[in-house]
């Protein structure tokens, strides 16, 4: 187990001083939203050190790199999110590994890491991931075929459909990046109406995760503002 150096993490104060500030301006309670710390490419000392803080759950891009972080952190009383593209020939070690996946953009997908999660461990918790903006670069499902992708999910066995997740386009007006999160929002409460009861919204990263929060966010994800730019060897 990688031990935790003794410099205090900054930036994990700072980003949880920065979501508190943003729930209790929406009024909401800033336990309701998670912190993710997304590890993609960062020194592992910086991930033990915001660990050792209190940082409880990380999210991983790279099954690679998420497997070699959790045996440094091995012991460590952390959450394993998968948050990144994932194929269908890498579903089983991250069916065995994690404890939620964010990605959920097909069937197959989803097919497979249901099958694939061992028995004696709870549900997966899913998010669907929603394409927004009409980028090319970035997965997710349309909206139009949001609604039968989830009644599909939420039918299998062994995962626990919890939510909707995206990545909308990089926006530096605030009303802007609220209008792709709001356009989130809405799609989760409409299939509440006559589908599944989803209580999770996976949106937001270090530019604009306030106006994730003011749009309803109970996960985001931040990498830069918690542990400083990705090394530019370790860019992918």
């Amino acid at each position: 187990m990688l031990t935790a150096p003794q410099n205090p993490s900054p930036g994990l104060a700072r980003v949880r001083e920065r979501i508190a500030r943003a729930a209790r301006a929406a009024c909401r309670d800033p336990a309701a939203v998670t912190l993710i710390g997304v590890a993609k490419s960062q020194p592992a000392e910086a991930i033990a050190r915001a660990v050792g803080e209190g940082l409880a759950d990380l999210g991983e891009n790279y099954l690679q790199e998420a497997l070699d972080h959790a045996a440094a952190l091995a012991g460590s009383p952390v959450r394993w999110h998968f948050i990144g593209a994932l194929q269908s020939n890498k579903t089983r070690p991250v069916a065995e590994r994690f404890d939620w996946v964010h990605t959920v953009d097909r069937l197959k997908i989803a097919e497979r890491l249901s099958a694939q999660r061992p028995p004696g461990m709870a549900p997966l918790a899913v998010c669907i991931q929603v394409h927004l903006g009409g980028e090319q670069t970035k997965g997710g499902v349309s909206p139009a075929e949001l609604p039968a992708l989830a009644r599909a999910v939420a039918g299998l066995p062994r995962l626990a459909l919890r939510g909707l997740m995206a990545l909308p386009p990089e926006e530096t007006d605030v009303a802007r990046q609220r209008h792709w999160f709001r356009e989130l929002r809405l799609l989760r409460d409409a299939l509440a109406q006559d589908g599944p009861a989803l209580d999770a919204l996976s949106m937001g990263m270090s530019g604009d995760f306030e106006a994730a929060i003011a749009e309803g966010a109970t996960h985001v994800r931040v990498g830069t503002a918690l542990f400083g730019p990705r090394p530019p060897a370790a860019a992918r």
